[in-house]
């Protein structure tokens, strides 16, 4: 797939907009009842990355990082600044964040994934791009030093040393970025719209990979 491992410029991105987006079919029945189904197992987050752009050096970065992806090619990495932890935006990630798996005596890979629940219902979102150096695992509650496992962090795989015990739980904490590219092959501005306070738009949208 044509992706870009690096970030959008992150000061830039702190004033974006944007956020999930699922898609449900609905169809109303002739007694006024409704069906309702998605084809999407997960959402897919869109955002604006016009709305960081304060300055004509702003302007520049991004047209810069706009020309070296050429425009919807290639995907990178965005920071969502709204949601970017395995815990609160006010706290610092911990090992015991997020269950990612359990241990069976033999398996040794192990996917990072955040879980969204409210009341009695759940959803597992895929986490495929940590940030180099914020993983932190535990096994079985306690948590393993660095030498003892590896990560992925083009796939957000995590790889153990040594096979996690029968009904260990494997849990995780990190901080990650969102796949996504330009939604758009053009950005369109000028000194006189910036000048007067008028902001670009630059739609980005969520990618899987």
């Amino acid at each position: 797939m044509n992706f870009h491992e690096v970030r959008f410029p992150a000061a830039l991105s702190m004033g974006s907009s944007g956020g999930p987006e699922r898609r449900t079919e609905i169809v109303t029945l002739s007694n006024g009842f409704e069906e309702r189904n998605s084809p999407w197992a997960h959402s897919r987050r869109r955002y604006d990355a016009g709305l960081g752009v304060r300055s004509l050096d702003d302007l520049a970065a991004v047209i810069a990082f706009f020309e070296a992806r050429q425009g919807q090619l290639y995907g990178f990495r965005w920071k969502d600044w709204t949601d970017y932890r395995s815990c609160l935006p006010s706290a610092q990630p911990s090992a015991h964040d997020q269950e990612i798996g359990t241990g069976d005596g033999a398996r040794t890979v192990f996917t990072l994934r955040k879980t969204y629940r409210s009341g009695p219902a759940a959803y597992e979102r895929p986490v495929v791009k940590p940030v180099e150096g914020s993983v932190r695992v535990a096994v079985g509650g306690v948590e393993l030093p660095p030498a003892a496992f590896g990560v992925d962090h083009a796939t957000g795989q995590v790889m153990l040393a040594e096979p996690a015990p029968a009904g260990a739980a494997i849990t995780a904490g990190f901080e990650f970025d969102v796949p996504v590219r330009f939604d758009t092959d053009r950005i369109t501005a000028s000194l006189a719209s910036l000048s007067a306070g008028e902001i670009p738009s630059i739609p980005v949208i969520e990618v899987r990979v």
